[in-house]
């Protein structure tokens, strides 16, 4: 059986086992998804900051660029963001707080979306949001295995199992994100051990060489976002592009929750100050510099088209497959 074709590929309807990753704040875009989903893979909507509007418009302007299977993304409920600490940490970084005004929808609003536009594949990070509003396939985020185990118990299709060297937010969502940094090849056989739904791998996985060593660990595919972000059908502007090569870290600065970004002398600063920043998303909207989400795989990244990538990643994979054969 060749390596592309599993049970996640038969359960998606797609040739090839590469998910693109959503990546919320205009990396991804309806063209990036239709790109990718059109190459082979699955591509991705990124839901979560759109309002129902918005949301219904990205869906269907993906369809009219692909009939083939993409998911759409979404993120678990979350509280509200309290305000405090807002006069605080925008001394540190000298800005005036233009803080953006609270959502007027839910995520049972954009749920509600999702229904009615029938939407085959439904992903989700930063917890469990209802499962029961739709018939779908289900894709969940675990950076733990017992956030994995949580996933398949709630009733969870397919488990992404996201490891430390991830670009963008973690998504752990039971235990404290400084306790869930696990190695993408130390994490991903234990969730497959631990369940028995499919497990993608995530995190530092951008060539052919990566999608074969998650496949030898016994995952059933992969999800890529730094690895897309060169591509200019989606939204990354050229500094964004540009950092792919820098080195990255860690932090809650950028915008309150914790995420691997470009690592500057502004970050560390801030990280080194010792003061709580406010809760998510506050301070990226009053952020001094670009909020730059990378993973560690970034240097290896490429500047090519989504089809065009897709396919040589398909290449790659199937020389490293001959290679350990």
């Amino acid at each position: 059986m060749s390596w592309h074709e599993t049970p996640l590929t038969r359960l998606l309807g797609v040739r090839l086992p590469i998910v693109q990753a959503a990546m919320a704040g205009g990396a991804s875009t309806p063209r990036l998804a239709g790109a990718v989903s059109e190459a082979g893979g699955l591509g991705s909507v990124a839901g979560a900051p759109l309002s129902p509007n918005e949301l219904r418009s990205a869906i269907r302007e993906t369809r009219g660029l692909t009939d083939k299977p993409f998911a759409v993304n979404l993120f678990g409920p979350l509280p509200p963001p309290s305000g405090e600490r807002v006069a605080e940490w925008a001394a540190l970084v000298d800005r005036e707080p233009v803080l953006p005004p609270p959502p007027t929808w839910s995520v049972d609003d954009q749920l509600a979306v999702l229904a009615k536009e029938e939407v085959r594949i439904f992903s989700f990070t930063f917890g469990i949001p209802p499962l029961d509003r739709f018939e779908a396939i289900t894709i969940g985020t675990a950076t733990t295995v017992a956030e994995a185990v949580a996933l398949e118990r709630a009733g969870v299709d397919v488990v992404v199992a996201q490891g430390f060297e991830a670009g963008g937010h973690r998504g752990t969502f039971l235990a404290k994100p400084e306790r869930s940094l696990v190695g993408t090849i130390a994490l991903v056989p234990q969730v497959v051990d631990a369940i028995s739904v499919p497990v993608v791998a995530a995190g530092g996985i951008v060539d052919g060489r990566g999608i074969a060593a998650a496949l030898a660990l016994g995952a059933q595919g992969v999800q890529l976002g730094t690895a897309f972000i060169g591509c200019p059908e989606g939204g990354a502007g050229e500094e964004h592009r540009a950092a792919l090569g820098r080195e990255t870290t860690i932090t809650r600065v950028m915008t309150g929750r914790h995420a691997r970004g470009v690592r500057s002398p502004l970050v560390d600063e801030l990280g080194r100050a010792g003061v709580e920043p406010p809760d998510y998303p506050l301070p990226r909207s009053f952020f001094p510099e670009p909020v730059l989400l990378v993973g560690q795989g970034g240097p290896l990244a490429r500047a090519l088209p989504a089809r065009s990538l897709v396919l040589t990643l398909a290449e790659e994979t199937d020389a490293a497959v001959a290679r350990l054969r």
